[in-house]
């Protein structure tokens, strides 16, 4: 079922024909000394003013008429319509803050994430006839979206060659914006934006997953002071030797090397060692 346009008039214009049957009823009816006339006048009157109906900014009306959909009101103003059921409608944007779900990411870590969906209605009809009711629709099957997101990537990875749901969260919520837009659209729903709100480790492994971190922290950054220690010994054996301030042989150089790593990379106080050479 597609959305359509209902069949409508100015409801001042119509106000002005509703009070011009009724005087024609009472002239004709004073006239001919015939109630009939002013009973029949009377009824069309009364018809027309059931079908007058106001629309806000942002809002529709759907008209039904004995369970058949003739369209939708969508522009605000004062009309008049046919005499029918109508149900109302809200065009305007709305948020839905899902529930904090528990769920396991890629790797089988348990995890705690919730989403925050930015909404309107686009179809009336859809969102009318199409499914039970449109704003529980959108709460299920954004949570369900959210669930297979999550599960497809890792709460954190090692490298960016994969992407994580802590590292990537503007990526994550494009695809969690398409996918849900996907899953939308048979109730006439537009989505306009998607975001997590909330990613953390379950608290059962919370401790142990901080460790984690911890120590891959403190693993990468020995790595990098490692190898900013070999280029700066590189460095200063090359101009040692180029200004030949003193002439290393290998035991001087091995001893060198031992004494420059250990002051660049040791994060406490270290004394130096002095070599005075070979005793004969």
């Amino acid at each position: 079922m597609r959305e359509k346009q209902a069949w409508k008039i100015n409801g001042f214009f119509g106000l002005l024909i509703v009070l011009g049957i009724a005087a024609l009823g009472l002239f004709l009816s004073a006239a001919s000394q015939n109630i009939l006339f002013l009973v029949l006048f009377g009824f069309v009157a009364i018809l027309l003013v059931s079908g007058m109906t106001i629309v806000q900014p942002n809002e529709s009306v759907a008209v039904i008429f004995f369970g058949k959909y003739l369209g939708t009101i969508r522009e605000d103003g004062f009309f008049i319509t046919i005499p029918s059921f109508r149900k109302r409608v809200s065009l305007r944007v709305r948020n839905f803050n899902s529930d904090t779900l528990k769920v396991n990411d890629v790797d089988g870590n348990p995890i705690e994430i919730a989403a925050v969906v930015v909404f309107k209605v686009t179809d009336t009809a859809k969102a009318l006839f199409d499914v039970e009711h449109y704003n529980e629709f959108v709460r299920i099957q954004s949570e369900t979206a959210l669930r297979h997101v999550a599960t497809k990537y890792p709460y954190d990875a090692d490298n960016n060659e994969v992407w994580s749901l802590r590292g990537n969260a503007e990526e994550i919520a494009e695809e969690l914006a398409r996918e849900l837009q996907v899953r939308l659209s048979v109730s006439g729903v537009a989505v306009i934006e998607a975001r997590l709100t909330h990613l953390a480790y379950a608290p059962e492994i919370a401790n142990a997953m901080l460790q984690r971190q911890q120590a891959s922290a403190v693993v990468s950054a020995r790595q990098k002071i490692v190898e900013g220690a070999v280029g700066m010994v590189e460095s200063a054996l090359e101009q040692l030797e180029q200004k030949q301030v003193v002439q290393f042989n290998e035991e001087m150089k091995a001893q060198m090397v031992s004494n420059l790593m250990v002051a660049i990379v040791s994060d406490k106080g270290t004394q130096p060692v002095m070599n005075a050479g070979k005793v004969k």
